[in-house]
């Protein structure tokens, strides 16, 4: 059978990027039960309420909804368990002090296969407040309004 090649979505979290002012990312391994990997394969899974955190020296992700597998047997795995991310010591001390000094926290953006293997990216992040979102959305619609307009300026040939 040949390696699974490229890069497959499973699952994103769009809410993070409302929600949040994103300030690092980075790529963590998960450990995975095999059911696990099986349903996420399915492309079943939901961050919406995910977080991660670091304690004693550990990165973990909690709160990652990934459905119980329908084919699996009496050893299928507990859909919200807390998993064990992996990063290097360097990375996980880089964190910890982020989150450390206020205001920080960890939000999962997405989990993904890379080349056959399970990852998901995280970020840490600021929470936004309410004014900051009504900003962005603003924006975001202004330039859109106005591409509109662009475009069918171009069309008609003004």
């Amino acid at each position: 059978m040949p390696k699974e090649r490229g890069q497959k979505v499973v699952a994103t979290n769009r809410r993070a990027r409302h929600d949040y002012t994103i300030e690092d990312t980075y790529e963590a391994g998960l450990v995975l039960t095999g059911t696990e990997v099986k349903s996420l394969r399915l492309g079943r899974a939901s961050l919406v309420d995910g977080y991660a955190f670091v304690d004693g020296g550990e990165a973990w992700l909690d709160a990652v909804h990934i459905p119980e597998y329908a084919d699996g047997t009496w050893n299928n795995h507990a859909p919200r368990r807390k998993r064990k991310l992996l990063l290097h010591k360097a990375q996980i001390l880089k964190i910890e002090n982020k989150v450390k000094q206020g205001g920080y926290t960890i939000v999962p953006l997405s989990i993904y296969f890379n080349d056959g293997r399970a990852k998901v990216e995280i970020a840490v992040a600021k929470g936004k407040r309410e004014y900051d979102k009504r900003q962005a959305l603003r924006e975001r619609q202004d330039k859109r309004e106005a591409e509109r307009a662009m475009s069918t300026r171009n069309h008609l040939g003004e």
